[in-house]
């Protein structure tokens, strides 16, 4: 069965996936968390309270191509970051995320810690024939454009998935940002979190279609699509 996952993860890299975001009061997140929980399954990864810590390190070279290519709208373009769940070691995580129109595709490997600490903070980024492809890569950006962490971004995530057409629905919660880089594993990083108090976000992402039971139930009232980037706003925050 593991086996199996693991092939159906590795099939679904690099395929385009449909990602849609809304700004949501807790009262909305209150109802949709009632309609879901009937038709959906809860993330396996999540605590007893239902949810789990994020926290990406997000990379952009010395002119600040990711940042003024969101600014600009640019598509497509991507963005490089390495993520860890509820501040644990034990899964290292490089992801490159390319986003293009309403569609996201990402890329991933996992890190040694040595390889993480080498790509994040080392002079040289190691040997590029020990590194995993994608790790190689950024090793190269690192060199020729100057690519090195710019802002750690952080946020409490509950996560509803479905089988059928690849759905995941996220509420991200108190998403907070924080300049001091060096300290991705710390406890403390001097989180700020940059949205209103009471406002939080709602991400769907599926791959060819959104089933109606789902799409029905997450139709409520004054919940509009946005263009969001978490990258670009906690970014700015410090700028």
């Amino acid at each position: 069965m593991e086996d199996r996952k693991r092939d159906i993860a590795k099939e679904r890299q690099g395929k385009y996936r449909h990602e849609f975001k809304y700004i949501c009061s807790e009262a909305q997140l209150a109802i949709l968390s009632v309609r879901l929980n009937g038709m959906m399954q809860r993330d396996i990864h999540a605590g007893e309270n239902g949810s789990y810590l994020v926290k990406s390190l997000y990379f952009d070279d010395e002119n600040d191509r990711c940042l003024m290519e969101n600014e600009n709208g640019t598509s497509p373009r991507e963005k490089y970051r390495v993520r860890i769940y509820n501040n644990s070691p034990d899964r290292i995580c490089l992801e490159c995320k390319r986003k293009e129109m309403d569609k996201v595709k990402k890329k991933s490997c996992l890190l040694t810690m040595e390889q993480f600490k080498e790509l994040a903070y080392g002079s040289e980024a190691g040997g590029l024939d020990s590194l995993p492809e994608l790790a190689g890569k950024l090793a190269v950006l690192k060199k020729c454009s100057g690519m090195k962490p710019k802002v750690i971004v952080s946020y409490e995530r509950t996560s509803y998935v479905y089988r059928s057409g690849n759905v995941r629905v996220t509420f991200d919660r108190n998403i907070a940002s924080s300049a001091r880089v060096g300290d991705f594993f710390a406890e403390n990083t001097g989180r700020r979190q940059i949205l209103p108090v009471g406002r939080q976000l709602l991400e769907v992402k599926y791959d060819e279609y959104l089933p109606d039971p789902i799409y029905h139930a997450l139709s409520l009232a004054n919940m509009q699509r946005i263009t969001f980037s978490k990258y670009y706003l906690c970014r700015r925050y410090h700028m």
